[in-house]
């Protein structure tokens, strides 16, 4: 469902993003790893037609991205890091206008926005976009995501700004989803979100993709099977050095 064939994008003498290769089944969540500045973003940017590569091949759903950029753009919903909305709209207001953008069965639309809006205990559609918190525009912008049924979802960050409860049932509604067959596609700083939830895991760091597998393909590769997802990624991004060395701090 998510195909990537030698991604690479630099900014300047930068190379944010170095012959990347990716490949990601339906109804798999995929985690997307790496320290800050390796390259998440950027990859998810360019996955999903935001941005460009300078170089390499990106396939969504046996679709080329070069040649049908706009028809994978309504096949997939994407949940930034920072949710963009319109502050003088209300949250159904933003939300009627997404159904319209693309064209949705409005009824049925708004039938799954509201189950879905219960569930996140959101109680303020009818307010104004600029009242809301972070947290608040967080929990709207994955309802309006999911309310559109995609087969594929790109999340940066999604549990961000969203209390334990709402992450907690944003991750059953993924793995819903996904035994649906949807493709998830998502990164995260909270290592233990990704251990419990990834079916595998891609690590990427100074934009290679260093390391990729299940937990146990992981461990494997690493020779540690005693390690957290945790402690295997910052062995391999060196991010760790002595932290697990012995007990005598040396």
């Amino acid at each position: 469902m998510i195909v990537a064939r030698g991604l690479t994008r630099r900014f300047g003498t930068l190379i944010a993003v170095n012959n990347l290769n990716l490949c990601v089944k339906s109804g798999e969540i995929y985690g997307f790893l790496g320290p800050n500045g390796a390259g998440k973003t950027t990859t998810i940017k360019m996955l999903t037609g935001v941005m460009e590569p300078n170089s390499g091949e990106i396939e969504i759903a046996g679709l080329k991205m070069r040649e049908s950029g706009m028809e994978i753009k309504r096949l997939i919903a994407v949940v930034p890091d920072e949710p963009k909305m319109y502050d003088n709209l209300k949250g159904i207001e933003f939300a009627m206008f997404i159904i319209d953008i693309y064209r949705l069965p409005k009824r049925e639309t708004l039938r799954r926005l509201y189950e879905i809006a219960e569930i996140f205990d959101i109680d303020y559609l009818g307010k104004y976009i600029s009242d809301y918190s972070h947290g608040m525009k967080q929990k709207l912008m994955v309802s309006i995501a999911l309310m559109r049924n995609p087969s594929v979802i790109f999340l940066d960050e999604p549990t961000v700004g969203l209390d334990a409860a709402s992450a907690r049932k944003l991750k059953l509604m993924l793995r819903e989803m996904a035994n649906g067959g949807a493709s998830i596609f998502f990164t995260t700083h909270v290592l233990e979100v990704a251990e419990k939830m990834c079916d595998r895991i891609g690590i990427i760091d100074n934009g290679k993709l260093i390391a990729e597998g299940t937990l146990n393909e992981l461990r494997s590769q690493s020779g540690k099977m005693e390690y957290s997802l945790e402690e295997l990624f910052l062995d391999m991004t060196e991010k760790g050095e002595n932290l697990y060395s012995n007990e005598s701090g040396e």
